[in-house]
């Protein structure tokens, strides 16, 4: 009991000075009754991955392991959500890709999709601690915002989000993640089919596919969220040793990521006047949105 008081006291202590809490386009909370650590994503314009919303994913993952990586198992699950209505996120910032291969900038566009993968890197690692990630879709994820999500050991999704991979659209394919977990988690060909037919899928789909865990009505997300964590963390050390091992046996690098983006990166800087227009105007969709 003593060394829990000082743990907690000690964490007090840490979140009084972190960052963590004070992201621009993450908003961060801490439930210490439920040992999870809840995240909504807020996006400022349209929702997709803007590299400020990166380099806020980037500190949600480092400081939430430097806050909880010495503290006796007191964190159990990671939540990631989104506040914008509608929306989990749309995926890659396609204006952004637009002016990148239009003045020939190689090297922004490989060091945006390099980051993307360090970011699935570290949800399908679960942050190198042991907790169980959990994804919560009460919106669409689409492109990027999909290969991200599908990251996650757990994913709850309300019945009127939608998914899809629509790259294809536009002569791209999603490089950031998306063929190497589909090939994990539903087989080499269904991933290459979902890829190619650029189609978007309702969550009983997704369930069908064994993709999403579960699926809720509409505004019963964040509740089915926390009923299913009530429900697994008696037997959490289980559930994280069953993950872990399913890592093992299905691994899968920053290396192999990397090398895809690199391909993604070239391909992109391929694509004909025909495609840029219609991923701008794509773009402009996102826009709308707000």
């Amino acid at each position: 009991m003593v060394n829990e008081d000082a743990a907690e006291r000690a964490l007090v202590a840490d979140i009084a000075r972190s960052t963590l809490f004070d992201l621009g386009q993450i908003d961060v909370r801490w439930d210490a009754e439920l040992a999870t650590l809840w995240a909504f994503m807020t996006p400022l314009e349209r929702p997709n991955s803007n590299l400020s919303l990166i380099r806020d994913t980037m500190s949600w993952q480092r400081e939430s392991r430097r806050l909880f990586e010495d503290k006796g198992g007191m964190l159990k699950f990671m939540v990631l959500g989104s506040r914008f209505p509608g929306v989990f996120n749309l995926g890659g910032d396609l204006e952004m890709f637009a002016e990148c291969i239009q003045r020939r900038d190689r090297d922004t566009l490989l060091r945006y999709g390099i980051a993307c993968c360090e970011i699935v890197d570290r949800i399908w690692h679960c942050n190198d601690m042991n907790i169980i990630n959990i994804g919560l879709a009460q919106g669409d994820a689409l492109g990027g915002g999909l290969e991200a999500l599908m990251c996650f050991d757990v994913i709850i999704a309300e019945r009127q989000a939608r998914f899809g991979l629509p790259e294809v659209l536009f002569g791209l394919f999603p490089g950031m993640g998306a063929y190497s977990i589909l090939s994990r988690r539903v087989g080499p060909v269904l991933a290459r089919q979902m890829i190619t037919d650029g189609r978007v899928y309702s969550a009983e789909e997704m369930f069908d596919m064994g993709i999403v865990t579960q699926v809720v009505e509409q505004g019963e997300g964040e509740a089915a969220t926390i009923a299913w964590i009530k429900d697994h963390r008696a037997h959490h050390a289980g559930y994280v040793g069953i993950n872990r091992a399913g890592r093992r046996v299905n691994p899968m690098t920053l290396d192999e990521l990397t090398d895809i983006v690199t391909t993604w990166t070239d391909t992109a800087l391929a694509l004909s006047d025909r495609d840029l227009r219609m991923m701008r105007r794509l773009a402009a969709a996102q826009t709308r949105l707000r």
